[in-house]
């Protein structure tokens, strides 16, 4: 039987060290790199954005290839409602329960501006002072809800409840003429047409519309 030098030993024990190195690598490559899949009970790496969805714009979901595809598959990009798995998903995103990334975008509350940097065009120049002046001018006033004797009064009057104020002064001076005793030629009818237009227009101008 053949004896085995140190020399021999040496050489194999370096092979095995460097076989065992290697495999440890490989092991260790395979390993999840960056933020993990979002996805439950997934361990593999979150390398797609998913988005969450209406209320939380701008934000988004980490998943892995196999699972943004499944959660694409079932998200709603209409008014429908998404799969219900989905719907968990964006709920707790948007409650904060899920981590998100991205940033949370906001609507804005103002008409925008156009550049103030001078620009040699003129509308560039009008579009600027357009939606200045437009900014500037109050919102319209909210309706205000008529009580019922001032609706009949608008009804008796053959007006709109929106009418103007010289519109109702208008109308008023009509009906005077139109059921005037000397113009009805006795008429009961007239008459009483006559009275429900002045007990009408007294109301309007009571509560502040003439």
């Amino acid at each position: 039987m053949r004896a085995i030098h140190n020399d021999e030993m040496t050489l194999d024990s370096k092979i095995f060290v460097g076989l065992r190195s290697a495999r440890k690598k490989t092991v260790a490559a395979s390993e999840p790199v960056g933020p993990k899949c979002q996805w439950d009970s997934c361990e593999r790496a979150g390398t797609h954005r998913a988005p969450v969805g209406a209320g939380a714009e701008g934000l988004y979901l980490l998943f892995c290839l196999e699972h943004v595809k499944e959660y694409n598959k079932a998200y709603s990009y209409t008014t429908a409602p998404s799969h219900a798995d989905v719907a968990r998903y964006q709920m707790e995103a948007t409650t904060g329960s899920r981590p998100t990334v991205g940033t949370r975008a906001s609507e804005a509350t103002e008409i925008p501006i156009p550049s103030t940097v001078r620009s040699g065009s003129a509308k560039t120049l009008n579009a600027r002072k357009t939606a200045t002046q437009r900014q500037a001018q109050p919102g319209p006033l909210p309706k205000q809800k008529l009580k019922v004797l001032e609706a009949k009064a608008f009804e008796t009057l053959g007006l709109l409840p929106d009418a103007t104020a010289e519109e109702i002064r208008r109308r008023y001076k009509e009906k005077l003429q139109m059921h005037h005793p000397d113009a009805n030629q006795g008429n009961r009818t007239s008459e009483d047409e006559l009275r429900a237009s002045i007990e009408a227009h007294k109301i309007l101008k009571l509560n502040g519309f003439c």
